[in-house]
């Protein structure tokens, strides 16, 4: 990653303009072509620096909901309920953790009643128990790359 993917990735998280052309916006903004942003954004998801380029949307503003969850998935059945978890279009991402619970993962559903249909569904297809650990209180964490 070099410094212009840097400006990149802090001008996308200031926000992504609405408007006929928002990747050519953002790359004048950069003094890149549209062409040279894309390529240099599929570069980063592609080599695994970014995970995803995407909107957040807030759920519960939307009327649904979110959760964090956690389960003890074996070793020797670590990548299986990886891909299990991963398949549910619930599951926004999915975190390995050097801990008792070693699998941590996002639900986000359009309804709070789905949460726990979810966290049910993924425990039968697992075998293993989930933790839920709904949000108490939302903190903001901005993260910036400056040089």
């Amino acid at each position: 990653m070099d410094e212009i993917d840097r400006q990149l990735i802090n001008a996308l998280q200031n926000g992504f303009p609405i408007c006929d052309a928002p990747y050519r916006q953002v790359a004048a903004q950069l003094g890149l072509t549209e062409q040279d942003l894309i390529t240099r954004l599929k570069a980063l998801l592609d080599n695994g620096v970014l995970t995803r380029f995407g909107p957040l949307y807030n759920a519960e503003q939307m009327g649904g909901a979110l959760t964090l969850a956690a389960i003890k998935a074996p070793v020797e059945r670590y990548n299986e309920i990886t891909e299990i978890i991963n398949a549910f279009p619930e599951v926004a991402h999915n975190y390995a953790r050097s801990h008792e619970l070693n699998m941590w993962f996002v639900i986000a559903t359009e309804t709070p009643e789905q949460i726990q249909q979810t966290i049910n569904a993924i425990e039968r297809a697992t075998g293993l128990t989930v933790y839920n650990m709904p949000k108490i209180k939302e903190y903001f964490v901005n993260l910036k790359l400056e040089a």
